[in-house]
């Protein structure tokens, strides 16, 4: 299964477009909340109820034990949204001061999500905020860069506005780039459009010279409740927003897949290799949400 990244040019819904995926997603699916600038699905969607034990700060310290004892962190990091223990989330950080320390924890997490999306079939999408560049490139510490790099997909999440196209086109170029000189090729970069606004997704697509892989429809209610939490609108397991993302998820994968093909298969580290088994173990019986 494919690792996803989520970016933006601003605000454009990046959060809850990579929450709809996740909850939506026909197979087993894991969300890691990676903004820089701090995540918000705790005190949002999750009411609050996701104690400071769980989330992307505890992975800072385990790295620079080992690839071990990162495995185990991460399993212990993790919250169960669903009750069958389907939909897993790594909560982002509390605090903006705590990017800094962890420069040296993306490589090491890049490599976990792989193992779990090519081992376990995991659906991974990471929310990876507002794009950060400093002289043309990804900026170290307010992008997760190696998270970007390593993608096997990258969609800059765009509306259908002529505002959020104007802030999308000045990002591609330098997007681009950066994929093909340090990721995974100028070819993993996609749009995910939220239709929100005049333009078609083909005149989307040849505005910003980039395919639009996925698209979601509006739905303010839907989006509200995954943004802020609360109660759960009338309708909402069969609601436009979590339809279209499940067929979201196919067309994502299906692109993934095509450009795959021709890769050789990734081979996880032998202290890697068992993630799955420490999350299964670590987790067993505990359901969350």
């Amino acid at each position: 299964m494919p690792v996803t990244a989520l970016v933006s040019a601003k605000s454009c819904g990046v959060t809850t477009s990579a929450l709809a995926l996740t909850l939506a997603s026909r197979r087993v699916s894991l969300l890691a909340e990676c903004d820089p600038a701090g995540g918000t699905i705790r005190a949002g969607y999750l009411g609050g109820s996701v104690t400071a034990q769980y989330g992307l700060y505890q992975l800072a310290a385990a790295e620079r034990v080992g690839p071990d004892a990162l495995g185990n962190a991460f399993a212990s990091a993790l919250w169960t949204m669903d009750d069958a223990g389907h939909r897993k989330l790594l909560p982002g950080l509390t605090d903006p001061a705590q990017a800094s320390a962890l420069g040296r924890t993306w490589p090491a997490l890049s490599e976990v999500l792989h193992v779990l999306a090519d081992d376990a079939d995991y659906d991974v999408f990471i929310d990876a905020g507002r794009l950060a560049l400093e002289s043309g490139h990804l900026h170290t510490t307010l992008s997760p860069a190696p998270l970007i790099h390593e993608a096997d997909t990258v969609l800059l999440t765009v509306r259908a506005t002529d505002q959020s196209l104007t802030l999308a086109r000045h990002l591609i170029g330098p997007l681009r780039s950066e994929l093909t000189d340090r990721g995974n090729g100028s070819d993993t970069l996609g749009l995910l459009l939220i239709e929100d606004g005049p333009y078609r997704a083909h005149q989307v697509a040849e505005a910003l010279r980039t395919p639009v892989l996925a698209a979601l429809p509006w739905d303010p209610d839907t989006a509200t409740y995954l943004t802020v939490g609360g109660r759960q609108p009338r309708g909402y397991g069969r609601s436009p927003l979590l339809r279209h993302a499940r067929t979201a998820t196919e067309q994502i994968e299906a692109a993934a897949s095509r450009r795959r093909i021709q890769r050789d298969p990734r081979r996880a580290t032998p202290q890697l290799a068992g993630v799955v088994e420490r999350m299964n173990l670590a987790r067993k019986g505990a359901t969350h949400g």
